[in-house]
């Protein structure tokens, strides 16, 4: 049974935490937090989002601060670092942030960019950082040519990609682009091919399997707060029976905590359990903040972050609270929403 909106209300904060690089065109990241039994949870779907979708991700932020969790599997999650559509001249700098890595996902597709671009920021994550793995997340800004054009440059230059995360917008591009890259001898069948993870084809639309079925993806990011909640995500990670990889939205330490939860209660992706954990994920994003609202954040050590409640810190809430006008935007959109549940 879901709390009163009062009970919500009674402990709501919002605040703005500011970014180190601009992300996606975000230079501050605002939320509502508030408090349950359980401790803090997160309510930050992105200011664009209608009330219907913005009331899942309160769903899933009540579900964390009221409900009872899985059972946890592990205590620390390995994490990727995440690469902002930066110039070649500012990757160090950036991924410096992160301390030891294994894995960079590189953001591509960026408005106002081009293809050239993108290569020349893959190219400055190779020369700079050899050993490290590269995935590339383009939100589904590519057309099918320029996916096709991009995957194949980088093939036939010997760059062994972890996935191509949403490089296109709809399930039927993607599924196009699969076949594409199968007939032309660099798809996932083949040593080193190129494989597709889908994204917003699973937390977009109104139903997650239509990728599986539609066999446009070989891999499978989950976001908890996009998909309603940690039990709602694992379900959708058994019944697609593919290897998954838990994301954030870049979201505080609160809504990390909530996607490391959901990464630590998966099992290990494999034959006797499909649907289970692969890959680094994408929970090391506290690292692109200029601010948080713990004085402990979740941000990567060693290329793995924990798995724990975050302790709130007042005087950081103080610190970083919204103006005036911007929380009575959220409290008028928390009862939009919450009357949608």
């Amino acid at each position: 049974m879901n709390p009163a909106l009062t009970e919500l209300l009674s402990s709501a904060r919002v605040v703005s935490l500011p970014l180190r690089t601009r992300f996606r065109g975000v230079v501050d990241r605002e939320a509502m937090l508030f408090q349950g039994p359980n401790g803090w949870a997160e309510w930050s779907p992105f200011l664009d989002y209608e009330d219907e979708e913005s009331a899942v991700w309160l769903a899933a932020a009540i579900e964390f601060a009221y409900a009872d969790l899985p059972t946890l599997k592990r205590e620390a999650i390995p994490v990727n670092a995440t690469l902002p559509a930066v110039t070649p001249d500012q990757v160090e700098k950036v991924l410096s942030r992160f301390g030891d890595f294994g894995t960079v996902k590189i953001k591509v597709a960026e408005s106002g960019q081009s293809l050239d671009d993108d290569l020349q920021r893959v190219q400055a994550v190779r020369n700079i950082y050899p050993d490290a793995r590269i995935r590339l997340d383009a939100n589904g800004g590519y057309s099918v040519e320029d996916a096709m054009n991009i995957a194949t440059a980088l093939f036939d230059s010997g760059v062994s990609l972890d996935y191509l995360e949403q490089p296109v917008k709809t399930i039927a591009e993607m599924a196009e682009l699969k076949l594409r890259l199968s007939k032309a001898g660099i798809g996932s069948a083949q040593a080193n091919g190129v494989k597709i993870a889908a994204d917003e084809s699973v937390r977009k639309v109104s139903d997650p399997m239509a990728v599986v079925q539609a066999d446009a993806a070989d891999i499978l990011v989950l976001k908890a707060a996009p998909l309603g909640g940690i039990s709602r995500a694992m379900a959708i990670a058994n019944e697609a029976a593919l290897p998954v990889v838990i994301s954030s939205a870049l979201d505080s330490s609160i809504g990390l905590s909530m996607g490391a939860h959901l990464a630590a209660a998966l099992p290990i992706h494999s034959a006797t359990e499909p649907g289970g954990l692969a890959f680094d994920c994408g929970l090391g994003t506290g690292a692109l903040l200029a601010g948080d609202v713990t004085r402990e954040p979740l941000i990567p050590a060693d290329g793995f972050i924990e798995v724990r409640r975050v302790a709130v810190d007042q005087q950081k809430l103080d610190i970083f609270e919204a103006e005036d006008h911007r929380i009575d935007w959220w409290i008028d959109r928390l009862d939009r929403a919450f009357k949608l549940l």
